[in-house]
């Protein structure tokens, strides 16, 4: 007994051993997938950029992203946050790559690891630190030694620091892919004859590394063998790798654009990044990923561009704050369920495609007993009917159908099941319980930024300097500053009126004249150069002009971007409106100083005797202001609306929220109501928020604020009223969904088995409040008919159920979730002979 109970006890251990060992995993591919231990694999996959949200998010977005269909994650590594300062590496807090790529295996999901190292991503000076521009004779991006030099060694040091936590998928864990270089090809002729030797050399280095797992370069049609070359693109469906030995895999499916301060609001229709997904696999894709899946936030000063705004939102399915983003999450998980569904067939042979007619196109995978067929209709202009194995199919404008058994559609692009929401921002003072009648600025306190030279490191040279030269991006700031010494008979100055002109690289800048703000400039993202020209004033004996010039982030994009300056190159002149006659002042000795006193004394961070409490001056530039606050009540996620401000940077509790700028408002025009999710998208295509800021709300992360006691400090450049700023939090203000009869059941009743097949195919409008806690309280509206509008604005057609109200309330208040057949059996048919919809919009509390 005692032998069989030593027996028993190894058995267990040994079992507890193999329960908690991961197995490494064999990672190759074919001319048709990505093969993970000897099965081909469809993969659903999103970027999540780890240093745009923080790792208390993080769990709570790799979820989100599986519970929406995705099987991997798709991150950069960002070199400037991880090496700031060569040789000094930083893996802490948000820059934690190691725990980021951990929490993604946790939640049982692949990652594909794009370390570039160079990664655009609208990231500032495209990830690259900026002390490479400094080492001596390097040429970044080209087959210059001092560079290569740097990548391998920054690539290695990501490798290995992956190897040692084994997280590639040859150790058993979850990196099943990596990337080097990115996006060469668009820019590659830039680079003349170093480009292909280049090419070769970064792909021999990074195979050199063993990661054991495949790598990619992305828009790289000469990538050399065993680099797969994949796709970039609002549309990769004839894309075509460079090998038939690879598979068409798609590293970018932008879900959206980025949004420029001074610019409004880009957003892609859900129904149409639906049609480009449904193509690509229609023609024979097997990886496809989102740009972004989550954009996130652009903390600190990560910006890249010039003129990204902080808020990274990208209209992903996940949105800024890390919640769904609907209709588009719910309708892309439903397309994700149909692609799983016929996974098998997908990968067994490649899509055997004829046309059905002009603009139809059939696409049909046939392996043993099953079929799977994508009928698209790529037509902007009008739906169309096709016959397909004897029966006939009505498509709409610009969509695909997916039929998993060749006989009937369970998913067409162009009609959403999933419901859609109305966020909602709910306002609260920024200050709680001050006294009323107490001056209100007595809640806030301030210091002065000092016009022009203050600093013990400040220094003069001849000439006018290039800006990121002289401040290595150490700070936004730099000071250009002269004394003018007027005798009063000097031509070019004018007692009725004279003119300072200065032209500048960019980004933007403002001028003070004897300390007093005379005039500003900016640039904008299509073109950051400023050219001010303001009426000045002197009066005799000494006088100062200081040119504060400022960046808002560096050049991310494009052949040699590193080389693209700022700041204040010149011409800088005063001249005499009267006479015409100028003076030249760019050559004069000028004081510089990098940067402002307020950063020399941390003021985001320390304390300070400096803080003053007397009246609160408003509407002034340059000024410091602190106040303390509680966290709003409650989870939901929290942003401060700057409304009432002008442009600068602000900090809760230390850390950096990133640059506001709620004055710089986009065009009055160029926005839809409604954009017609029908044709090619572009980035230009659907604006929304024309007329108002860029940005007005900024995401404070919960995980970074304290029951009470938080310090919020501002650093306002142009002039505010702190007191207007408020809190809000992000709420759902409504649900809503619009279902016609003709849109197919929900993906979830679909099933390949023959009792499945039998079910109705009544088509179901669904709404389920976002909280647990919630439940339906209330029916804005409800129609069954010929309802149109869209959500939140809808109305009654022609043609209207009376019953409608009263059936969808009884089904759906008090519950956390309801299910509506859209049916004449349910609601009667108060208009025969003509195809009708179900139109809701309902709130939760």
């Amino acid at each position: 007994m005692r032998k069989k109970g030593l027996l028993m006890v190894m058995i267990l251990l040994v079992l507890g051993v193999l329960a908690t060992t991961s197995f490494s995993a064999n990672v190759t591919y074919d001319h048709r997938a990505l093969v993970i231990d000897g099965k081909r694999r469809v993969l659903i996959s999103g970027s999540i950029h780890y240093p745009r949200s923080t790792p208390e998010m993080w769990p709570d977005l790799i979820q989100k992203s599986k519970d929406g269909g995705l099987d991997v994650i798709e991150t950069y590594v960002f070199w400037n946050i991880h090496e700031p300062t060569r040789g000094q590496f930083d893996f802490e807090g948000r820059k934690d790559l190691v725990r980021f790529v951990k929490a993604v295996a946790e939640a049982g999901l692949f990652v594909h690891l794009r370390i570039g190292p160079y990664v655009c991503a609208e990231w500032n000076y495209g990830g690259f630190p900026l002390w490479l521009h400094f080492i001596p004779g390097i040429v970044l991006r080209s087959d210059n030694e001092p560079f290569k030099a740097e990548m391998k060694r920054f690539t290695a040091k990501i490798v290995d620091l992956m190897k040692q936590e084994k997280l590639y998928a040859s150790q058993g864990g979850p990196i099943i892919l990596s990337q080097i270089e990115n996006e060469y090809g668009n820019i590659e002729s830039g680079y003349g004859a170093a480009a292909k030797p280049y090419i070769k050399w970064s792909a021999a280095m990074a195979i050199s590394l063993d990661t054991g797992v495949p790598w990619v370069m992305c828009q790289q049609a000469n990538a050399p063998d065993p680099i797969i070359n994949t796709c970039n693109g609002f549309y990769c469906d004839q894309f075509t790798p460079n090998s038939n030995n690879k598979p068409k895999m798609w590293t970018e499916n932008w879900t959206g654009w980025f949004l420029s301060f001074g610019g409004a609001v880009p957003y892609r229709p859900a129904q149409d990044l639906a049609f480009a997904v449904a193509r690509f696999f229609q023609r024979g894709g097997t990886l496809q990923n989102y740009y972004m899946y989550h954009g996130g936030t652009n903390f600190g000063r990560t910006t890249g561009g010039p003129f990204i705004s902080t808020s990274y939102d990208y209209d992903a399915p996940l949105d800024e704050y890390g919640l769904v983003n609907q209709p588009k999450w719910g309708h892309l998980k439903d397309l994700h369920k149909v692609i799983k569904q016929v996974e098998g067939a997908l990968v067994a042979t490649d899509p055997a495609i004829s046309s059905l007619g002009s603009n139809l196109e059939v696409a049909v995978y046939r392996t043993g007993s099953e079929c799977v067929a994508f009928l698209a209709n790529v037509g902007t202009n009008s739906a169309a009917t096709v016959t397909f194995n004897g029966n006939s199919y009505n498509l709409p404008a610009w969509s695909v159908s997916i039929l998993p058994d060749c006989k009937n559609v369970v998913y067409n692009t162009a009609k959403i099941n999933s419901m859609a929401m109305i966020p909602s921002f709910t306002r609260q003072s920024l200050i709680a319980d001050v006294d009323e009648s107490l001056s209100l600025g007595s809640a806030w306190s301030w210091i002065k930024e000092p016009v022009g030279i203050t600093k013990d490191d400040a220094f003069t040279k001849p000439g006018l300097l290039e800006q990121i030269n002289t401040t290595a991006d150490q700070s936004d700031y730099l000071w250009y500053s002269l004394s003018v010494d007027v005798k009063g008979d000097e031509p070019y100055l004018d007692e009725s009126k004279t003119d300072l002109h200065v032209e500048s690289l960019g980004h933007a800048l403002h001028a003070f004249i004897n300390g007093k703000l005379a005039g500003s400039g900016k640039g904008n993202s299509g073109n950051s150069k400023v050219s001010l020209e303001i009426p000045v004033t002197f009066g005799s004996g000494k006088n100062t002009i200081d040119l504060l010039s400022l960046t808002v982030g560096l050049q991310n994009y494009g052949a040699f971007f590193d080389t693209r300056g700022a700041g204040i190159t010149g011409p800088v002149k005063l001249r005499s409106a009267k006479s015409g006659t100028s003076v030249d002042l760019s050559s004069l000795q000028w004081t510089y100083q990098v940067g402002l006193k307020g950063e020399e004394l941390n003021l985001p961070s320390k304390d300070s005797s400096l803080w003053s409490q007397s009246t609160l001056p408003k509407k002034q530039p340059l000024t410091w202001y602190k106040t303390s606050f509680d966290a709003p009540s409650g989870s939901s996620p929290v942003a401060i609306d700057f409304t009432g401000m002008g442009k600068g940077e602000a900090w809760v509790n230390g850390q950096s929220i990133g640059r506001y700028w709620p004055s710089y408002f986009a065009p009055n025009s160029g926005c839809k109501e409604n954009c017609d999710y029908r044709g090619p998208y572009s980035s230009s295509k659907c604006y929304k928020n024309c007329g108002k800021p860029s940005q007005q709300l900024y995401h404070v992360p919960r995980s970074w604020l304290k029951p009470s006691g938080n310090i919020l400090v501002l650093f306002e450049e142009i002039g505010g009223d702190p007191m207007q700023i408020s809190f809000a939090t992000r709420e759902v203000e409504s649900l809503c969904s619009h279902i016609s009869e003709s849109h197919p059941p929900p993906v979830d009743l679909w099933n390949s088995d023959s009792e499945s097949k039998s079910h109705t195919r009544t088509p179901v409008l669904l709404l389920e409040c976002p909280s647990p806690n919630q439940v339906i309280s209330s029916v804005k509206f409800a129609s069954f008919g010929t309802p149109h509008g869209s959500c939140g604005r809808f109305n009654h057609g022609k043609c209207s159920s009376t019953k409608a109200l009263s059936i969808v309330e009884k089904a759906c208040v008090g519950s956390k979730s309801c299910k509506i057949g859209v049916s004449i059996n349910t609601f009667g048919d108060p208009c025969v002979g003509v195809t009708k919809s179900l139109a809701v919009e309902a709130s939760c509390t």
